[in-house]
């Protein structure tokens, strides 16, 4: 309270003078002063990073975390700065990266199931168009829940034959992709 006195009085009096009458150094009063200027500084560099990370993190659509933002800001851009300070700008923006998925796949085998016979053998060089069909099951997590989308691709032209999206893993999902197909 006194050193802002001081700081808003400097012109009328000597900052000695006004340091004298309650007891104050002079020193201690310059060495606030610095800490005002030096914190104020520091405030607009942060906020000048605050913006350059907001706009990494809008660019990568909202996915990146804190480690990819240091790595575009060290390698990219050449900045030099410590990921636990990119950490607390984030927070204070109130921006996070997409965590990592699960490595668990969607499938939960029956072990007391018979598996069907390989009727390819892993020989996915077809002879000729719509010869050999081949399909796949992805699972794609969204805010809602899980999707899972299901692809035929003739093995030939490399082509979609059909697809499918839903969200479960029923028969019907299955049937609808071949249906599709057919």
């Amino acid at each position: 309270m006194i050193f802002r006195f001081m700081d808003a009085n400097k012109a009328d009096f000597s900052i000695r003078f006004m340091a004298s009458r309650p007891g104050v150094s002079t020193s201690r009063f310059y060495a606030w002063r610095h800490r005002q200027t030096n914190a104020c500084q520091r405030r607009i560099a942060d906020q000048e990073l605050g913006e350059t990370i907001t706009e990494i993190w809008c660019r990568s659509r909202g996915t990146y975390g804190a480690p990819r933002i240091w790595a575009e800001l060290r390698l990219g851009r050449e900045i030099r700065v410590g990921p636990k300070h990119i950490e607390r700008l984030m927070r204070q923006a109130g921006i996070e990266g997409i965590c990592r998925r699960r490595t668990k796949g969607c499938t939960s085998r029956d072990l007391d199931a018979v598996p069907s016979d390989n009727l390819v053998n892993r020989q996915f060089n077809a002879e000729g168009r719509d010869r050999l069909w081949v399909s796949d099951i992805t699972e794609h997590p969204t805010h809602n829940g899980k999707v899972y989308l299901r692809v035929v691709v003739d093995a030939w032209s490399g082509r979609v034959v059909a697809w499918s999206i839903a969200d479960h893993l029923r028969a019907e999902f299955v049937v609808d992709a071949l249906d599709m197909a057919t």
